[in-house]
């Protein structure tokens, strides 16, 4: 069902002319891009556009630093969160929280918890790490003498795997303290870890590697992503491998290219993260950051090693990868706070979005729960595992282009036991205010009913789910909302005169004389043609060569969007009535028969009618009369065409002379030859009289001069002179 309501939303979306003014249009909200232009609160949102009841979220602490980069979880539920600036460790119990540790240092960058419950610490810069001793002293444990640590974990003999740069390497420390070059990457950076039975995955920058690594440290290519860092690594339940990557060509790294502004992912046993880029050293980074450009993509590489891309974003950023209770895996993420579950390689579910900008660690609590760290500005959060008792979506302003009447609006989807009731406001304003209506009454149900919305040109739904006795959320579907625009008069708003002796449309015609192309190519309406006269190549209009005929072209539109249809009348000047030409017609151009017309000057009048897309009696006009124009199919006159002998042979003259159009052009021909041009004395033929004289070298004897002379509207006359 949810396939059909969307074929057909898009068919109406591409197909604005079978919606007429006179019948009722449908305004429908049923894509996962229409809901994300609304506001949701509490609701989740599937990429094929359903919205659901999202997990409760609650704030358990609100950290003094701007970042929260790393986060960890014992196994008493005890909650340890790290970031920066000011490289302190806050334990969170329950209720209470208090600051576990804090270094002499800019930041920590992550956090790790063996199975005793100790909690070792990462700092920046200049990476060391330390074990948080139960009253709280930091003691050094290990320093693997790089620049950067960027996730840690333990396996399960005790051994903490450490991911650095800017060498690309993975250090193994035992519990003792010792460590040494377990892996060398040919990468700068090892960005990311995530641990299996005798294996370690590792992901690099900046050739966005994902490695598999043997007991032996001895590396293997699994997959090199289209992106360059693989900021995050989950291993799933049946062995298969979750890698996100980010940064795309010309996107900033999420790594700092200040050695002193270092970053941190969140890093446990087997869910990693990378933070956004960091300012110059002992600068606080700025509240409100600009989002990170290139978005992310999540890779499952199943145990024989075959890669699919299941997820792909544009504008979100991947910060920490886990698995939930179903095996699915759940992505952190900016530039908008989203907690974002992976379904299936078509389908994803943006589970909730958080206040802050970034969810840059996360960590699994057990029975649904999880705990999420953020940045920008550094809270935690304990999400799930129940869903919210209610939710909100407020869709964006819809315009209906008109002033309209609303009627019937219906939440389209499944009440599953709960309720989803739907509301309406209108306004004539194009963003809610204070002088738009108040919300209208709720309406519920699958015919859902009409809304009180007072008529006007904007309008927005709103649609509250609510949760059923047991918690089972409603699946909102889409939302549909009927209306009625009220009908404006279409408007003509340009008219012009076409060259005469052509005429619409423009098919292969019979070769005409080169005076006159035989096809004109008309630029757009209100824009010059080009100098040689034949318009523009990528012209709107074209017309043929007919000699007498000529026509009009218009622009007109209708705010309704119906059909027009035109009726065009002529009438001369100094005349009182309009004789129509032709009426039901459908294009925006017109050509007629001149030669059934005295010369003269005219006017044109187009009048568009709205009536095909609406009845008789709402039927509205508009009309725009054009610009004299002038009918002259009468050639010029030739007098005083004379001869007169010379030295070398003769000399012609001649008088030319139109009533209306200015003469253009004079041609001769001596003894039936060529035509060729003469110019008119003065050489400007501008003017409806023009005086020519001609020297023409003849040899003694009888010669026959004839004269062509042709006016602006291609009308041509002919004399002829015998001399001997």
């Amino acid at each position: 069902m949810k396939l059909i309501w969307n074929s057909l939303a898009v068919f109406a979306a591409v197909t604005p002319m079978l919606c007429l003014a006179g019948s009722t249009r449908t305004w429908v909200q049923s894509t996962a891009a229409e809901f994300e232009k609304g506001d949701l609160h509490g609701l989740a949102i599937r990429s094929d556009g359903r919205l659901t009841l999202a997990p409760v979220s609650r704030e358990i602490f609100d950290a003094p630093a701007a970042y929260l980069w790393a986060l960890a979880r014992d196994s008493k539920g005890v909650v340890y969160a790290a970031g920066g600036p000011g490289a302190k460790v806050f334990r969170i119990d329950g209720g209470k929280s208090s600051v576990a540790a804090q270094f002499d240092a800019l930041e920590v960058h992550a956090l790790a918890i063996n199975s005793r419950d100790e909690v070792f610490a990462a700092t920046a810069p200049d990476g060391r790490i330390y074990r948080i001793t139960a009253s709280g002293k930091p003691i050094e444990f290990y320093n693997p003498r790089q620049k950067y640590i960027w996730a840690m974990a333990f396996d399960a003999a005790g051994n903490l795997f450490v991911a650095t740069g800017d060498h690309g390497e993975i250090h193994r420390v035992t519990p003792d303290g010792r460590g040494s070059v377990f892996f060398k990457s040919d990468d700068s950076h090892v960005r990311s870890l995530a641990l299996g039975k005798d294996v370690v995955y590792a992901g690099t920058d900046p050739s966005g590697l994902v490695i598999r690594v043997s007991p032996k440290g001895e590396g293997f290519v699994m997959y090199q992503m289209p992106k360059h860092e693989v900021t995050a690594l989950a291993l799933g339940p049946d062995g298969s491998l979750y890698a996100a990557a980010a940064g795309g060509p010309g996107a900033v790294s999420l790594q700092p290219e200040h050695p002193a502004a270092t970053t941190s992912t969140a890093a446990m046993s087997a869910t990693t993260g990378a933070p956004p880029p960091r300012p110059a050293a002992e600068t606080a980074p700025a509240p409100h950051q600009a989002p990170i450009s290139g978005g992310s993509d999540i890779y499952r590489i199943q145990k024989n090693g075959y890669p699919t891309r299941l997820w792909s974003s544009s504008r979100d950023v991947v910060y920490a990868l886990s698995i939930d209770e179903e095996g699915l895996p759940v992505a952190a993420t900016g530039n908008r706070g989203a907690l974002v579950r992976i379904d299936s390689p078509t389908r994803s579910t943006v589970l909730l979005t958080l206040p802050s900008s970034q969810i840059l660690a996360l960590a699994p609590a057990g029975k649904g729960q999880w705990i999420g760290a953020t940045g920008n500005v550094g809270k935690v959060y304990r999400i799930g595992p129940q869903l919210e008792k209610q939710g909100t979506w407020e869709s964006d302003v819809f315009d209906s282009g008109a002033f309209s009447s609303w009627g019937r609006v219906v939440a389209y989807g499944d009440a599953r036991g709960g309720t989803m009731e739907v509301q309406t406001r209108s306004g004539n304003l194009d963003r809610p205010s204070r002088e738009w209506s108040p919300w209208s009454a709720p309406v519920s149900g699958k015919l859902g009913g009409r809304t009180n919305a007072p008529a006007a040109r904007f309008a927005q739904a709103r649609v509250t789910l609510k949760a059923a006795p047991d918690r089972t959320s409603p699946d909102l579907d889409s939302v549909e909302l009927a209306y009625l625009m009220q009908n404006i008069a279409p408007v003509v708003e340009d008219i012009e005169i076409t060259p005469a002796n052509y005429k619409f449309p423009a098919v292969t015609p019979a070769p005409t004389t080169p005076r006159s192309p035989a096809a004109l190519n008309l630029p757009a309406i209100g824009r010059r043609a080009t100098a040689s006269g034949t318009g523009l190549d990528t012209g709107l209009s074209s017309l043929a060569y007919a000699k007498g005929w000529i026509g009009a072209r218009w622009t007109a539109t209708d705010e309704n969007g119906d059909p027009l249809s035109f009726v065009v009348s002529i009438r001369g000047a100094g005349e009182q009535t309009w004789k129509p030409l032709k009426d039901q017609i459908g294009d925006r151009h017109y050509s007629f028969d001149s030669t059934a017309f005295p010369d003269g000057e005219y006017r044109l009048r187009v009048v568009a009618s709205d009536q095909p897309g609406n009845t008789r009696a709402d039927a509205l006009t508009g009309e725009t009369i054009s610009a004299l124009f002038t009918i002259d199919n009468t050639p010029p006159r030739i007098t005083g065409l004379r001869g007169t002998r010379t030295r070398d042979g003769m000399q012609f003259r001649w008088h030319a002379e139109d009533a209306l159009s200015v003469v253009k052009r004079a041609e001769y021909a001596v003894d039936g030859g060529d035509w060729l041009l003469v110019d008119p004395e003065g050489k400007l033929s501008d003017s409806l009289k023009l005086e020519y004289a001609l020297d023409v070298t003849v040899t003694p004897g009888e010669h026959t001069l004839a004269v062509r002379v042709t006016d602006d509207a291609d009308n041509a006359a002919v004399d002829k002179l015998v001399v001997r």
